[in-house]
């Protein structure tokens, strides 16, 4: 059984699930209302920070139970578990501004190749 990459795809949507109420609070507190996507730069930053995670889960949840599969439940547990981590320090820095992304971009870019070229590597072993 895959326990561990469970919990960790738990706390992703979770995550996710926090960038969306924090839309919805920016929303209130800057007075950008709906269906506007722009209007106020902390809720652009907002909705971005809701939208990036959004296009990168396509890319994390696949990579991370084909990894958990082929490899090791706990190894992908640990690096989601990382990849979680960048998210977080992704959202704190491009809350402040939009210059302060890339650390946490990166922490989690790194997470997510690493879980997917792992799972890449093993399905290709098993071919051969």
């Amino acid at each position: 059984m895959h326990h561990l990459t469970a919990l960790v795809t738990l706390l992703a949507i979770l995550f996710y699930f926090f960038t969306s109420i924090n839309v919805s609070r920016s929303r209130a507190k800057t007075g950008v209302k709906v269906p506007a996507m722009s209007g106020h730069p902390d809720f652009e930053r907002a909705f971005r920070i809701q939208m990036n995670t959004l296009e990168w889960m396509p890319i994390f949840l696949p990579s991370l139970w084909l990894f958990a599969i082929y490899i090791s439940d706990s190894g992908a547990a640990a690096i989601g578990a990382v990849w979680i981590v960048g998210r977080i320090v992704y959202f704190i820095g491009y809350s402040k501004a939009a210059a302060k992304r890339g650390p946490g971009f990166f922490i989690q870019g790194i997470a997510a190749i690493a879980l997917w070229a792992g799972a890449l590597g093993a399905a290709v072993l098993r071919l051969v």
